[in-house]
């Protein structure tokens, strides 16, 4: 599955929006990913992390983790491939994420942190520094979709599907098409 193919399948889905919305960080923007609206197919989701495991099916992976909530289910439909575990992190009420519920942690533990798309980064870094304090060694990520533009990067192997993109203006600095088109909010667009 290359680049394209995945850009593609999110387009086909409408999980890549097109219109003038406002992001979380305030800034606005032409496209919108809502990864969930892929991710409600099974047979996508099993296509996409088949990918996401592939990239580190040599690696001797034993635990697949994904940040929620986007990544729960690609953690575990990843685990599955790799046959391994799968759990997931949490935010900790401290402004971190951490494993929760349960979950055991074998010290020296190969883990694989999956996520849907990365914008900043900052879940996947906060998964990564939890699992390493409890002495997992992080083998790598694996990302459906980079958004960040070349920002994000990690201290281990990065493998995304693909990347996009995808331009953003503060408040005041609108091109004249989104100032004209009243914003969207991705939750409303109904396919």
């Amino acid at each position: 599955m290359n680049s394209d193919d995945v850009i593609q399948l999110f387009r086909d889905t409408g999980a890549l929006l097109e219109g003038h919305f406002i992001y979380a960080s305030g800034r606005h923007g032409r496209q919108f990913l809502q990864a969930a609206r892929v991710l409600q197919y099974p047979r996508h989701t099993e296509q996409l992390c088949r990918a996401l495991g592939e990239g580190f099916s040599d690696e001797g992976i034993e635990l697949v983790v994904g940040p929620a909530t986007g990544g729960i289910l690609l953690a575990y439909e990843t685990a599955r491939h790799l046959q391994c575990r799968a759990a997931f992190t949490e935010k900790d009420g401290g402004g971190g994420m951490a494993m929760k519920r349960g979950f055991a942690l074998m010290p020296g533990e190969r883990v694989l942190v999956v996520e849907d798309v990365t914008t900043t980064g900052g879940s996947v870094v906060k998964t990564i520094n939890h699992l390493r304090d409890r002495g997992a060694t992080v083998v790598g990520v694996a990302v459906l979709i980079d958004r960040s533009g070349g920002a994000v990067s990690f201290d281990c192997a990065y493998h995304p599907l693909a990347r996009l993109h995808m331009e953003s203006w503060a408040p005041d600095e609108l091109p004249e098409d989104l100032q004209a088109t009243a914003a969207m909010d991705p939750d409303d667009i109904v396919l």
